[in-house]
């Protein structure tokens, strides 16, 4: 797959802890997109943050850890994004999701290559 030109870039941020049918949201986010066949997703875990309710979740409180920020990101074709975002207003009942145009220069999987999850 070749993939070159306008797209767009969705932001999702939530909680480590966020849940969905009794997994993490991040995971459960991550395999609907591919289960749609969006280019790729990757997962950041960030060390420090807040949200809505503005208390701060940080890797420097042990107790306040098991709840760090997460940030989805998945870039793709407009359509394809667009198409995308009624699954993430289903799934992300408290959080942020951003979009933005962005350019992309390339994206090519390998000729032949099969990428498997463990």
């Amino acid at each position: 797959m070749k993939l070159e030109g306008e797209g767009l870039l969705v932001r999702i941020f939530v909680g480590e802890a966020d849940r969905w049918e009794g997994g993490p949201l991040y995971e459960a986010i991550v395999q609907r997109a591919r289960e749609k066949g969006l280019a790729g997703a990757t997962v950041l875990r960030g060390i420090e943050g807040f949200g809505a309710h503005n208390f701060i979740h940080t890797t420097r409180i042990l107790r306040l850890a098991e709840d760090l920020p997460v940030v989805i990101e998945i870039v793709d074709q407009k359509p394809k994004v667009e198409a995308f975002l009624p699954e993430l207003d289903q799934m992300v009942t408290e959080g942020l999701v951003t979009l933005e145009p962005v350019q992309i220069i390339l994206y090519r999987a390998r000729d032949g290559a099969s990428v498997q999850t463990h």
